[in-house]
């Protein structure tokens, strides 16, 4: 159990902290095999907490049991495998994914793509731009099977995606789970 004044943040602490960012309008923990948000704070985009949750996981859950942006070098990457590469694609280059509005994405990664115990996902963050905001979700390394995932979503004019980036890593890796 944690201590008050250990300096290690829970789930409710992690998401005030993200809710301080400049532009934030709503944060969540979300556990992307189940679909249910673990908190939540602040708007839920498309008013629904649930809803946004269980969708996100969708998008988390194909992205992190995909094989074709596991890490450059792994084995089970396409390239590795003989696949062609397509024109154009984006490979994976330790950058972040990212989707945009047209559903055109990247890839990033850091080991296997499938996700088991003590293993992370192949990808560190996710991008969603939309005409007025912006979705960042980040992958949560933990001890025991590291299935969820920081859900910031961002004004699209006030926010600064960098910086959300940024400090949702620093989040992630200091989140205490449990």
């Amino acid at each position: 159990m944690q201590e008050r004044g250990s300096g290690v943040p829970g789930i409710d602490e992690s998401l005030l902290e993200a809710m301080r960012l400049p532009g934030a309008q709503g944060a969540s923990l979300v556990d992307w095999i189940s679909g249910l948000a673990l908190g939540a704070v602040g708007d839920a985009p498309g008013g629904d907490w649930e809803a946004t949750a269980a969708e996100t996981a969708e998008l988390a859950r194909h992205v992190a049991e995909s094989g074709s942006l596991a890490a450059a070098g792994d084995p089970k990457a396409p390239a590795a495998t003989g696949a062609p590469e397509v024109p154009g694609a984006l490979a994976a280059t330790g950058a972040s994914a990212a989707t945009d509005a047209t559903g055109v994405s990247g890839a990033s990664g850091a080991t296997d793509p499938a996700v088991a115990p003590e293993k992370e996902p192949p990808v560190e963050d996710l991008i969603a731009t939309t005409a007025d905001a912006y979705h960042l979700l980040r992958f949560v390394s933990t001890p025991f099977d590291s299935t969820v995932f920081l859900h910031l979503w961002l004004d699209r004019a006030e926010g600064n995606l960098a910086l959300a980036r940024i400090r949702l890593a620093e989040m992630a890796d200091r989140l205490v789970l449990g």
